[in-house]
């Protein structure tokens, strides 16, 4: 297919801008890429299949662009009302695929993260055998993510509470064979370079004046201002044999410096590897 470097990046662009849009998940997409790739790669998957799926975890949250800013960034338990709203946007994310050239590539990602293997899940309810292999492994590196995350409603929990929740409820909330392969990755250290990180070698930094996440990207300076899209206020980045902090100055960004923005050139990163490894299959 041609110019398949431009329609992958034209997608993750799209999903990096969703994820700018929430102040605490800075990081959220790569990590659960970059989860979603190795619980592939360890199922055994051919590299183009690890391939896809690695896209499918980056897009999988799509359909949040349809998500009022109240309910995405509530610090207490969702109403009923609101609860319904956040079970749309695997359809919507679905809808937003529509036309897109690499829409199949990803679409079940997308659409059916959020099943289980015993029916409770949503959109569809889906159970069994009929959940797709993408949505299993994407549904663990998800929820694996989002427990070893600081949210609005609690602070990050460590790995092995995370993965302890994930063995227990195989066969149940997750598909028993890949959380039985998640959890050998988790105890044997192979997700510590990805938790807690925004990039490879860059771990997140929390807002100093209000928690949400700031992201760092490999194109900060020290030196550089950065800012927190939930306050706006301004922190200055430290750099110093590989350890990065942010200080407050005290001052404000201005919307100039609060105006959402993609990491480039990790997205362009990120295409030529799934390029590299999809051109063969379109």
């Amino acid at each position: 297919m041609p110019y398949i470097k431009d329609l992958l990046q034209s997608l993750f662009m799209m999903a990096s801008m969703v994820e700018a849009r929430d102040p605490y998940t800075g990081g959220h997409l790569w990590r659960v890429s970059q989860f979603s790739g190795l619980l592939a790669k360890k199922a055994g998957l051919p590299s183009d299949e690890v391939a896809r799926i690695s896209v499918g975890g980056f897009l999988h949250d799509l359909g949040k662009i349809a998500i009022p800013d109240h309910i995405l960034n509530k610090a207490g338990s969702l109403t009923d009302l609101e609860y319904e709203m956040m079970k749309t946007h695997p359809e919507v994310g679905s809808r937003l695929l529509s036309g897109h050239p690499l829409a199949e590539l990803v679409r079940s990602a997308v659409l059916s993260h959020h099943e289980t293997p015993i029916g409770t899940g949503y959109p569809h309810a889906l159970r069994g055998n009929d959940l797709p292999t993408d949505a299993r492994i994407i549904s663990i590196c998800d929820a694996f993510d989002a427990m070893t995350s600081t949210r609005p409603y609690r602070q990050a929990m460590p790995i092995t509470q995370a993965l302890n929740i994930i063995q227990r409820e195989k066969g149940k909330q997750f598909d028993a064979h890949l959380a039985t392969l998640w959890v050998s990755l988790g105890e044997c250290g192979a997700l510590q370079h990805i938790v807690g990180h925004s990039e490879s070698g860059i771990p997140l930094q929390a807002c100093p004046i209000c928690g949400p996440t700031i992201v760092i990207t490999r194109q900060h300076q020290h030196g550089n201002h950065v800012f927190c899209r939930h306050c706006g206020g301004e922190s200055e980045l430290s750099k110093s044999n590989g350890d990065i902090q942010v200080r407050p100055t005290g001052r404000k960004g201005t919307p100039r410096d609060l105006e959402p923005e993609a990491d480039v050139d990790l997205i362009n990163e990120l295409v030529v590897l799934a390029s590299h490894h999809l051109q063969h299959t379109l």
